[in-house]
């Protein structure tokens, strides 16, 4: 089953889009509906915030699947452990900015966008908005690295991915 994005394309794997684009997201391609759990939160009452990492990396590969970076060349990932990796992203690099405590009950929006593609490594934006609160609860970075686990070092980032992300975008993005 693949869900469709405010824009229409295709995310094969992850949760749904949102049916509208919430204000202040409509430049990120890749949105995805989340429900806020009971037990995401902590003592303190309100979401931990280890829990938006993991809402930053669930959009963030839901993006990359859509681009190609998942399952879709024979041999390069390991999918669900069978095979080996050869090449795959590894995490270099991510911070969140918080604005606003989320609670529960309430549903995220959590958008992926790239910003910025180096030789071996891009740069990626987030955001998670309250349907609640009707206000972005929080942004974040990520820096990706295509890595060569075979080899132990950042490989370059293949020009198709490249190409399938730029098209994504609607913009150039290398530096």
């Amino acid at each position: 089953m693949t869900d469709k994005t405010p824009s229409g394309g295709d995310i094969p794997w992850g949760p749904p889009p949102p049916a509208t684009v919430p204000p202040g997201l409509e430049h990120f391609p890749v949105l995805i509906t989340l429900p806020v759990q009971w037990g995401e939160q902590d003592g303190f009452g309100h979401v931990n915030n280890v829990v938006f990492f993991r809402w930053f990396e669930t959009s963030r590969i839901a993006y990359c699947m859509r681009v190609g970076l998942y399952g879709q060349e024979p041999g390069q990932r390991g999918g669900g452990g069978v095979g080996a990796v050869k090449a795959d992203l590894i995490l270099a690099a991510t911070n969140c900015d918080y604005r606003s405590p989320v609670v529960f009950p309430d549903t995220v929006v959590v958008g992926a966008r790239t910003i910025r593609i180096g030789n071996s490594s891009f740069t990626m934006e987030h955001v998670v908005y309250s349907m609640a609160q009707q206000r972005i609860a929080a942004e974040g970075k990520a820096t990706a690295v295509y890595f060569n686990y075979a080899e132990g070092r950042p490989q370059r980032v293949p020009d198709s991915i490249r190409q399938q992300i730029e098209a994504l975008e609607g913009r150039s993005l290398s530096d």
